[in-house]
């Protein structure tokens, strides 16, 4: 197990500007030697031909290609809009504002 003390755990909590009770320090002075342990369980399995990665899965681009396509006519879009002005759906004020 590794051996982390509650000084060394003040000690960081005092660098990242964190203030924590004396309960807190003595129960994270367990913590981090848990997890420092797990930490060194993986680097003893990770061996030099194993190479590092960012990601466990191989990532890849999931969008598609920006190509231009046919699309509707501004006056079949606005065709359906109970009012248009200057091929712009035309809606009525709601804040207020003057024109």
């Amino acid at each position: 197990m590794s051996n982390i003390s509650r000084d060394d755990v003040a000690n960081l909590a005092k660098l990242a500007r964190i203030d924590l009770s004396d309960d807190e320090l003595n129960h994270l002075s367990n913590e981090l030697a848990v997890i420092l342990d797990a930490v060194a369980r993986v680097q003893e399995v990770a061996g030099e031909d194993v190479p590092p990665t960012s990601h466990p899965l191989p990532l890849k681009n999931v969008f598609r290609v920006d190509e231009v396509r046919p699309s509707l006519t501004p006056d079949e879009a606005l065709s359906g809009a109970p009012a248009q002005e200057e091929q712009r759906f035309k809606v009525p004020q709601i804040l207020g504002e003057e024109q």
